[in-house]
């Protein structure tokens, strides 16, 4: 009953975050939260004050700063077939300049069309240059998705201290494509709690897992994970399309 109390009361409130950008949240447990970051992408270019580009050449793209724009009230990571460096495709991304710990996720967003891409809303501490974990020593990803099955995502939790170590779930969904989904995590010294739309997808404890400050990433690339074989070109160009990111953060520190 406690469970479906919290369901309930998360597609409230995400109802209620589509239409506005509330600036406290409160849950049945007495945890509350007050926003300290956001971009609701309502201007017609990029914020570089806070956030930094995904510049690296991996897997099959090259990540260039060109192609992410905003437009409309939204961020478009644009997708092509383009050649840059030594890859045929080119995929974007943005990081957050600063860092964050515990506290509240939100962001909602709809992945490319065409089969080959990796889209991803994660946390982890940025290296300045890639995706290397040495600055990093948990990655949380609230959500995965590569394009050959739109119907689903992953969720997961990496320990990057000493052996690496992954907890993974798929999710089924609609298709990603078509519309907007809204994906967040609640993250605290003692438990982690995944969302997707408002409902409560996964509880962990993470008491016994050791704790740092995290980038927030929004990111596409051309990529073989998930098996996939090829990029469909014929559905390029595409976009990974993102209509906010939010933070909250805990008004009790380590809640």
């Amino acid at each position: 009953m406690r469970v479906l109390w919290y369901a309930l009361f998360v597609a409230v409130l995400f109802s209620q975050c589509t239409a506005s950008r509330p600036s406290k949240l409160q849950f049945p447990n007495g945890s509350q939260y007050k926003l300290l970051f956001s971009d609701e992408f309502k201007g017609n270019k990029l914020d570089e004050s806070v956030w930094q580009y995904r510049t690296d050449s991996k897997h099959w793209s090259t990540q260039l700063p060109e192609n992410v724009t905003v437009a409309d009230g939204y961020l478009y990571l644009n997708v092509k077939k383009q050649k840059a460096q030594d890859k045929e495709y080119t995929g974007a991304g943005i990081i957050t300049k600063n860092r964050y710990r515990f506290g509240y996720y939100e962001a909602r967003l709809k992945i490319p069309a065409g089969t080959g891409w990796h889209s991803s809303f994660w946390l982890m501490g940025y290296d300045g240059k890639g995706t290397d974990v040495s600055e990093t020593v948990l990655e949380l990803d609230l959500f995965e998705n590569d394009s050959k099955t739109k119907t689903g995502y992953n969720s997961n939790v990496h320990l990057w201290k000493g052996q690496h170590t992954e907890d993974r779930k798929w999710v089924e969904t609609t298709d990603l494509s078509q519309n907007f989904h809204t994906f967040a995590c609640a993250y605290s010294a003692t438990a982690l709690i995944y969302y997707v739309d408002g409902v409560e997808d996964r509880r962990m404890d993470v008491s016994k897992l050791p704790h740092g400050d995290l980038n927030i990433w929004l990111t596409t690339i051309a990529s073989f994970i998930g098996e996939t074989k090829a990029v469909d070109e014929t559905q390029l160009p595409g976009a990974f399309v993102v209509d906010y990111v939010r933070y909250y953060e805990p008004v009790v520190p380590g809640q």
